[in-house]
Parts: structure tokens; C-alpha cells; sequence
């Protein structure tokens, strides 16, 4: 894996959580229990902090940055998923972002919510708990049932699970 210091900042890890060794971790990054950073994903936490909580996977290629005045915060049982991109950005507990979606700058997801696939959220968006959105910018186009919400932990789950099979 690949973990460096951004000038005197070193990432913070979980003992319990995965870094795979084609990722990239950098600087002010602190990440919570159980885990995973998956290959060819970059957090970039140099000008300011990224925080991923606990049982939050970040997959495939995704993409983790900051700027002068936003960090990146990350809930607890969160999937972001492959190449997705998250700058400046607060993502709440429970909470999938889609394969290749965009989140920028100032956006809040809220929790138990679910970013479409390929949805761009525009800066300063706020997306309320429970829904999902989609398109380009991001719209709300329902509420999620109970099920709906309830899969998002499940699949963090799994992810927590093959963790102990990549640390053999």
C-alpha cells in the first residue's frame, strides 16, 4: 500500500481496516474501524482532513480530495463506489454513492441516502436523509424503503467481511 506523509501529516488507520497496495493514502486522513481502500483509489488529504468512519468501503479508482476551505467527511457503513469522485464533501451514515458519481465541493448527503450512478451533485447541494437521487445536476427521485436502506449496511458488511480474506 501506499501511505505517505504530506508534510508532517501521516494517515491515521484503523489496525482492522484494509488498504489495498495499489491505493494511495496521503496526509491528513484518518480511517475508522473495519474499513477498506481498494485498489487504484486516491485520498489526498493535503490541504486539508479526510475522515472515513467505520465499516465504509471506498472502491475501485475512486477518488478522495479537498480543498483550502472543505474537507471530506465520510459516515460510518458507506460505499463509495467504483470512480466515483468526492471533493469537498460530507457523505451521512449509511449512505451509497454510485458507481463514476461526482460530489462537490460544500455538498451534504445525508444519511441513508443513495447517489445514482453517474449523478453529478452540484457544490453547496444538500441532499435529505432517506432518498435517492440521479442526474446531472443530482435531483431527489423518491424515498427509499426500508429494504433499500437497510441493503446499504448489508453490502458494507460484505465488505467487511473479505477484509479478513485480503489480510491473510
Amino acid at each position: 500500500m501506499s501511505v505517505r506523509n504530506y508534510l508532517d501529516f501521516r494517515p491515521q488507520i484503523d489496525e482492522s481496516s484494509y488498504i489495498d497496495e495499489a491505493a494511495c493514502v496521503i496526509g491528513r486522513v484518518k480511517i475508522g474501524k473495519n474499513s477498506s481502500v481498494w485498489p487504484g483509489a486516491v485520498i489526498r488529504g493535503d490541504i486539508n482532513e479526510i475522515t472515513l468512519g467505520d465499516n465504509s468501503n471506498i472502491q475501485d479508482g475512486v477518488v478522495l480530495h479537498v480543498t483550502h476551505e472543505l474537507g471530506v467527511h465520510i459516515g460510518n457503513f458507506v460505499t463509495v463506489g467504483h470512480l466515483a469522485m468526492i471533493h469537498g464533501a460530507k457523505i451521512g451514515d449509511n449512505s451509497l454513492i454510485g458507481i463514476g458519481a461526482i460530489v462537490l465541493d460544500g455538498a451534504v448527503v445525508g444519511k441513508n441516502s443513495v447517489i445514482a450512478a453517474g449523478s453529478l451533485v452540484p457544490p453547496n447541494a444538500v441532499i435529505p436523509d432517506g432518498v435517492m437521487v440521479m442526474g446531472s445536476p443530482a435531483k431527489v427521485k423518491r424515498e427509499l424503503s426500508e429494504a433499500e436502506i437497510k441493503s446499504i449496511s448489508e453490502n458494507c458488511m460484505s465488505y467487511v467481511n473479505i477484509i479478513k480474506d485480503y489480510q491473510k
